[in-house]
C-alpha cells in the first residue's frame, strides 16, 4: 500500500510538468516522466503509464497492464486509490478508440512505434474461427506494407499497440484468442477495415 501511497503523491507534487509540455524543455518532461515510472515500477514492475492530452489545459493520466490480463487486477488497486487531481482524469487501461471518422475519411496520421509506422485507415483484417473453438475469435491483421517491415524485430509489438487502441486494453487481452499479421493483397476481397474490429468483435461475443 506504501508504494500506491508515493506513487499518487509524487503525481501530485508534479503533474503540472506534464501539463505545461509545451513550455518545459522536452528533457525535462522525459526526465520527469521517468522518475514517474520509477514509482510506479515500486508498486508493480510490469505496468504502464500513457498520458493523452485533450486540450491545452486538460490531460489523462491511463495506467495499462501492457495487455496482461493477470495484471488487470492491479491497474484497479491503483486506479481505486488515485486522488482527485485538478485538470487530469486518471483511467484504468486503454479505453477503445471512439473517434473512427479520420480512419474512415483516411485523413489520420501515420502511427509510428520504434521505426515501425502502420497507417490505421489502410490496415484490414480477416477473421479466424477454428472450429475446434469456434466461440473463440482470432484476426488476422493484413498490412499494405507487410513485406517491407516483416523482419522488424518490434513489428508485432506495434501491431498489437494499435490493435488495444482501437478495440480496448481489455478486449485485446480476453477476446483475441490468436493474432497472426501478413501482406494485404488483391485477392483478400473479404477484408474489413481494421477500425472497425471493435464493432465486429461486439457482434461477434453479441452472438456467441
Amino acid at each position: 500500500m506504501q508504494s500506491i501511497t508515493n506513487f499518487w503523491h509524487y503525481f501530485q507534487q508534479n503533474h503540472f510538468v506534464f501539463l505545461l509540455f509545451k513550455e518545459i524543455p522536452e528533457a525535462k518532461i522525459k526526465k520527469q516522466f521517468d522518475l514517474l515510472l520509477q514509482k510506479l515500477h515500486q508498486y508493480h514492475r510490469d505496468l504502464g503509464l500513457i498520458i493523452s492530452y485533450h486540450d491545452s489545459t486538460n490531460a489523462e493520466l491511463i495506467v495499462t497492464a501492457n495487455g496482461n490480463p493477470y495484471l488487470f487486477k492491479e491497474v484497479q488497486l491503483l486506479v481505486y486509490h488515485a486522488p482527485v487531481v485538478k485538470h487530469w482524469k486518471i483511467t484504468a487501461f486503454l479505453q477503445p478508440q471512439t473517434n473512427l471518422v479520420p480512419f474512415l475519411e483516411g485523413t489520420d496520421q501515420p502511427f509510428s512505434y520504434f521505426g515501425v509506422t502502420l497507417h490505421i485507415s489502410k490496415m484490414y483484417f480477416l477473421p479466424l474461427v477454428c472450429s475446434e473453438w469456434p466461440k473463440e475469435l482470432g484476426i488476422q491483421v493484413l498490412l499494405n506494407n507487410y513485406y517491407v517491415q516483416q523482419n522488424h524485430p518490434r513489428l508485432q509489438e506495434a501491431v498489437y499497440t494499435v490493435l488495444e487502441h482501437l478495440v480496448g486494453e481489455k478486449s485485446f487481452a480476453n477476446e483475441l484468442y490468436f493474432i497472426d499479421i501478413t501482406q494485404l493483397h488483391q485477392h483478400h476481397q473479404d477484408a474489413i477495415e481494421l477500425y472497425q474490429l471493435k464493432l465486429y468483435v461486439d457482434l461477434f461475443y453479441g452472438s456467441s
